[in-house]
């Protein structure tokens, strides 16, 4: 009796049960992610003396009347959804800053560092900013969050690229 190759085949899944998908053998659990966020001063009036050009600019009529140009350094974070930031920000110049996402804000003193805590509970791509008016809208970042799925997919697909040859 001569056996059809596809009825091999599905003998052979049949009795080893079907490959695992890539959702059941990458599961991703949350981690704890330790960020450090620091203010850093781009454009700013202590600078004139060093940046002539930004007596003019700052001044009234100016490119950057009402603003100085800050930045949180770094400007991007990426993580999972799930996981627990530990955020350290550190203010290390005297005027005061904020931290603020859609759902969570926090206030950076002058001089200091300040923690916080956050869980990024949906997956997607969130605009952080500081709260201070003459800051906006170049003192800002990205916050990506990765759903599960996504991670699980970039790991089959990992697992799926050939190996380098030597």
């Amino acid at each position: 009796m001569r056996i059809g190759m596809s009825t091999a085949l599905l003998v052979t899944t049949l009795a080893c049960g079907a490959p695992p998908r890539a959702s059941e053998t990458a599961r991703y659990v949350p981690r704890r992610r330790d960020v450090t966020l620091t203010t850093v001063p781009y454009l700013v009036r202590e600078m004139t003396g060093v940046l002539p050009f930004l007596k003019e600019a700052l001044a009234k009529g100016g490119v950057l009347e009402g603003k100085e140009v800050y930045g949180f350094v770094p400007s991007s974070v990426t993580v999972v959804e799930g996981d627990t930031l530990h955020f350290t920000f550190i203010n290390p110049e005297d005027d005061v800053h904020a931290f603020v996402l859609p759902d969570f804000a926090v206030s950076l003193p002058g001089q200091s560092v300040t923690t916080g805590t956050y869980v990024a509970r949906r997956a997607g791509l969130y605009r952080f900013t500081c709260a201070i008016v003459s800051h906006q809208p170049m003192m800002a970042g990205d916050l990506v969050v990765l759903s599960p799925a996504a991670i699980a997919a970039i790991a089959a697909s990992a697992d799926a690229s050939p190996s380098p040859a030597r």
